[in-house]
Protein backbone atom coordinates (compact mmCIF):
# COMPACT_ATOMS: atom_id res chain seq x y z
CA UNK A 1 0.00 0.00 0.00
CA UNK A 2 1.48 2.55 -1.48
CA UNK A 3 2.04 5.95 1.03
CA UNK A 4 0.51 4.28 3.49
CA UNK A 5 0.84 4.13 7.11
CA UNK A 6 4.27 3.99 9.21
CA UNK A 7 4.35 0.31 10.53
CA UNK A 8 6.82 -0.41 13.09
CA UNK A 9 7.25 3.21 13.82
CA UNK A 10 9.70 4.70 16.30
CA UNK A 11 8.12 7.52 18.19
CA UNK A 12 10.22 9.51 20.72
CA UNK A 13 8.17 11.10 23.54
CA UNK A 14 9.49 13.23 26.24
CA UNK A 15 7.19 14.10 29.12
CA UNK A 16 8.61 16.30 31.73
CA UNK A 17 5.80 17.61 34.26
CA UNK A 18 2.56 16.05 35.83
CA UNK A 19 0.45 18.00 33.99
CA UNK A 20 1.21 16.91 30.33
CA UNK A 21 1.61 13.36 31.99
CA UNK A 22 -2.03 13.73 33.25
CA UNK A 23 -3.42 14.79 29.74
CA UNK A 24 -1.79 12.13 27.95
CA UNK A 25 -1.84 8.91 30.38
CA UNK A 26 -5.03 6.86 29.47
CA UNK A 27 -5.82 4.68 32.49
CA UNK A 28 -9.03 3.34 30.89
CA UNK A 29 -6.98 1.07 28.13
CA UNK A 30 -6.11 -2.33 29.92
CA UNK A 31 -2.48 -2.05 30.37
CA UNK A 32 -2.52 1.99 30.21
CA UNK A 33 -1.40 3.74 27.12
CA UNK A 34 -0.93 7.25 26.22
CA UNK A 35 -1.90 10.15 23.48
CA UNK A 36 0.89 10.95 21.58
CA UNK A 37 0.98 13.70 19.43
CA UNK A 38 1.90 13.29 15.80
CA UNK A 39 0.93 14.61 12.01
CA UNK A 40 1.69 11.53 10.46
CA UNK A 41 -1.13 8.98 9.31
CA UNK A 42 -1.61 6.33 11.13
CA UNK A 43 -4.24 3.24 11.03
CA UNK A 44 -6.24 1.23 13.78
CA UNK A 45 -4.11 -1.67 14.79
CA UNK A 46 -0.49 -0.30 13.91
CA UNK A 47 2.47 -1.58 16.13
CA UNK A 48 4.69 1.50 16.89
CA UNK A 49 7.50 1.53 19.89
CA UNK A 50 7.63 4.28 22.04
CA UNK A 51 11.18 5.51 23.29
CA UNK A 52 9.58 7.62 26.72
CA UNK A 53 11.50 9.90 28.40
CA UNK A 54 9.13 10.45 31.54
CA UNK A 55 9.97 13.02 33.86
CA UNK A 56 12.97 12.10 36.26
CA UNK A 57 13.10 8.49 35.28
CA UNK A 58 17.10 7.35 34.44
CA UNK A 59 17.40 7.17 30.71
CA UNK A 60 14.88 6.37 28.12
CA UNK A 61 11.69 3.41 28.43
CA UNK A 62 10.79 0.99 25.78
CA UNK A 63 7.48 1.16 25.10
CA UNK A 64 6.14 -1.41 22.51
CA UNK A 65 2.35 -0.63 21.89
CA UNK A 66 -0.46 -0.81 19.15
CA UNK A 67 -2.65 2.78 17.87
CA UNK A 68 -6.11 2.32 18.80
CA UNK A 69 -7.58 5.48 18.27
CA UNK A 70 -6.75 8.84 15.72
CA UNK A 71 -7.10 12.09 16.26
CA UNK A 72 -6.16 13.67 12.73
CA UNK A 73 -5.61 17.08 11.97
CA UNK A 74 -8.64 19.22 11.88
CA UNK A 75 -10.64 16.88 13.20
CA UNK A 76 -14.00 18.34 15.35
CA UNK A 77 -13.51 19.98 18.58
CA UNK A 78 -10.04 21.34 17.23
CA UNK A 79 -8.48 18.21 19.81
CA UNK A 80 -4.30 17.94 18.81
CA UNK A 81 -3.83 15.69 16.38
CA UNK A 82 -1.76 12.56 17.28
CA UNK A 83 -2.42 8.80 18.29
CA UNK A 84 -3.30 7.00 21.26
CA UNK A 85 -1.27 4.10 22.02
CA UNK A 86 -2.28 1.27 24.15
CA UNK A 87 0.91 -0.64 25.86
CA UNK A 88 1.49 -3.94 25.02
CA UNK A 89 4.42 -4.95 27.24
CA UNK A 90 3.38 -8.10 29.13
CA UNK A 91 4.50 -7.22 32.68
CA UNK A 92 2.77 -3.45 33.01
CA UNK A 93 6.26 -2.02 33.94
CA UNK A 94 5.71 1.33 32.37
CA UNK A 95 2.00 1.88 33.73
CA UNK A 96 3.41 1.13 36.87
CA UNK A 97 6.22 3.97 36.74
CA UNK A 98 3.17 6.56 35.34
CA UNK A 99 0.73 5.63 37.91
CA UNK A 100 3.28 5.98 40.44
CA UNK A 101 3.93 9.54 38.87
CA UNK A 102 0.26 10.32 39.05
CA UNK A 103 -0.70 8.94 42.22
CA UNK A 104 -4.10 10.94 43.68
CA UNK A 105 -4.33 12.42 40.13
CA UNK A 106 -6.01 9.73 38.84
CA UNK A 107 -8.92 10.20 40.64
CA UNK A 108 -9.26 13.90 39.00
CA UNK A 109 -11.83 15.10 36.99
CA UNK A 110 -9.66 17.75 34.75
CA UNK A 111 -10.33 17.71 31.44
CA UNK A 112 -7.14 15.47 29.25
CA UNK A 113 -6.28 14.84 25.83
CA UNK A 114 -7.50 11.67 25.53
CA UNK A 115 -11.50 11.60 26.77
Amino acid sequence: MAGGSPKGSILTVTIKDKGVLYSSYMPFLKGGGLFVPSMKKYDIGDEVFLRLTLMDEPGVLPVAGRVVWVTPAGAQGNGEPGIGVQFTDQDGSIRVKIEAHLGGLLQSDRPTNTM
